[in-house]
């Protein structure tokens, strides 16, 4: 059990059991006070509770219709769930989170968002026509004991992004893209176009970049001269949308357990899906970070918010010309950001966006905003300041002292060990079931450089083999890398065999592939196996 204690002449010592735990209370009794009294959670975001802080690392997919978000699920857990449709037309058109549950069982929305152990309370804000669209699927699968996935409707293009859903899709999306830990945008190889819903969709998680993954899906029904000009079009068409100067991460392949149609690009396919799995397989270890890393974030806009409604707040009429001053200060409100910012020297990327804070003051009564509470800023200040910094540090003992997390079960077993498993039989791989050593195949050549460097007692020097190994133009470190792993015996020479080695690992470096951290069994030469038993 971990704690740390925080030592203040005037407060008593707290005391957290967990990281979980010292989430909650930091929230509960140093942020929220902030947030209640400027009315946060009427322009941002709901308030938190307790499942929020406790629930499992959750991973949002996202895309147009038929771009194959369904199918993913089913492609990772390798089992159908309750309420999952898949199809070529809008199939999905509900939110689906699919859940760990030892009972098999669909939960509808209205039930859902009333049940304290899930952190879907607060979506009871968007009404009855999102809740009739939103289900929980639970069953018993090995996948969903370490992560949830939410499945989202297909966004619609063309003459169907006129139908109304009947609630605000892209604000229900940005409520859960601030709680997930991983979000997916799904592309079709062959449908590219983004159609304003989904352009708003993108822009209204903007300020979850670091979250966000894209996957180009179904790559294996395009030749690869198609598939460079898609991944160009893709990454043009985001370049528009998402305004950052970071490239966005991009898994090229096929998801589904199906044989692939075009299979030339086989090798870059399984590169991209090992990738991606090792993305979402390191969720449950990175899940605290995550939340420590988003509390930050809503600390750090709760307190611009202060500023910017107690700010409103100073500059009202006390009397006479209300309205006539409200309308003046909502249209100026870029004059305000521009203020505070200065006065408090606070960076412009905190502030929230001014366009929707506009439209969402004109409906607020600004003579209820409260003054500037320095106390409330303070608190917040502390818990930035100091509280975080000590969590952090239980963070990190927590990492340490439990065993490496990671999901597993469904697709993910299947990429782990044995000839399947991603680059098996690969580079310093190579021969590793083969009875016979593999660097044997190719000695008579190396043999023949070796004797031309006047070997003495059967074996060259350091500097001997330096100089032949310097033709491969590696870099030394690289270089160095291959002599330590050659020099079986460490005696500071190469004999036959060990320079045969290190011409061995030469080409796998070469190659394009890694060097081994240890020399593996099967690359041990045959006359120094005893020796290492």
């Amino acid at each position: 059990m971990f704690s740390w204690s925080k030592q203040e002449g005037k407060k008593d010592p707290e005391l957290f059991q967990n990281v979980s735990e010292g989430l909650k209370r930091l929230y509960r009794t140093k942020l929220f006070p902030l947030e209640d009294t400027y009315h946060f959670h009427d322009f941002h975001s709901p308030a938190l509770e307790d499942a929020d802080f406790d629930n499992k690392p959750m991973v949002l997919l996202v895309g147009q219709y038929s771009t194959g978000k369904t199918t993913f699920i089913r492609h990772l857990m390798e089992q159908d769930f309750p309420g999952m449709r898949i199809g070529p037309e809008p199939t999905t058109d509900s939110f689906i989170a699919v859940m760990h549950g030892e009972q098999e069982g669909m939960i509808p929305g209205n039930a859902l968002v009333v049940d304290p152990k899930k952190p879907f309370r607060k979506l009871n804000a968007f009404g009855n026509a999102f809740l009739n669209r939103f289900t929980c699927a639970q069953l018993n699968n090995p996948v969903l004991e370490s992560i949830s996935i939410i499945d989202t409707p297909g966004i619609l293009s063309g003459e169907k992004q006129r139908i109304s859903r009947g609630y605000d899709f892209a604000a229900v999306l940005e409520w859960f893209a601030e709680r997930v830990d991983r979000i997916i945008l799904l592309f079709d190889a062959h449908k590219l176009d983004i159609s304003d819903e989904f352009s708003e969709v993108i822009k209204a998680l903007k300020n979850h970049e670091d979250k966000m993954r894209v996957v180009l899906n179904k790559a294996d029904q395009i030749s690869t001269q198609q598939l460079m000009r898609v991944y160009g079009a893709l990454m043009w068409s985001l370049g528009k949308i998402i305004n950052t100067p970071e490239v966005v991460r991009v898994y090229i392949g096929s998801f589904w357990a199906q044989p692939l149609l075009i299979a030339e690009n086989r090798k870059l396919f399984e590169a991209e899906e090992q990738d991606l799995f090792r993305d979402i397989q390191s969720l449950p270890q990175n899940a605290a970070l995550r939340k420590l890393n988003d509390l930050i974030k809503r600390a750090r806009l709760a307190k611009v918010h202060a500023y910017i409604i107690s700010a409103l707040k100073k500059e009202m009429p006390s009397v006479f010309g209300k309205d006539a001053k409200k309308k003046e200060l909502v249209n100026n409100l870029g004059a305000i950001y521009e203020k505070i910012q200065k006065e408090h020297n606070i960076s412009p990327g905190d502030f929230p966006n001014l366009k929707k804070m506009q439209e969402l003051l004109a409906v607020q009564d600004f003579t209820k905003f409260p003054a500037i509470k320095p106390k409330l800023l303070e608190s917040v200040e502390d818990m930035l300041g100091n509280d975080i910094a000590k969590l952090m540090t239980l963070v990190r003992k927590e990492e340490a002292a439990m065993p490496s997390q990671s999901v597993k079960g469904g697709a993910f077993e299947g990429i782990m060990n044995g000839p399947f498993g991603h680059g098996y039989g690969e580079g310093a791989g190579e021969g590793i079931d083969e009875l016979e050593w593999i660097v044997g195949r190719d000695k008579p050549s190396y043999d023949e450089i070796f004797y031309t460097l006047s070997p003495i007692n059967g074996k060259i020097s350091g500097a001997t083999a330096k100089k032949e190994m310097m033709k491969s133009k590696l870099p030394n470190t690289v270089l160095g890398k291959v002599w330590t792993l050659a020099d079986v015996d460490k005696d500071g020479y190469l004999d036959d065999e060990e320079f045969a080695l290190a011409n061995h690992l030469i080409k796998v470096k070469l190659e394009g592939h890694e060097l081994p951290a240890k020399l593996p069994a099967h690359l041990v030469p045959p006359s120094k196996r005893q020796e290492q038993n």
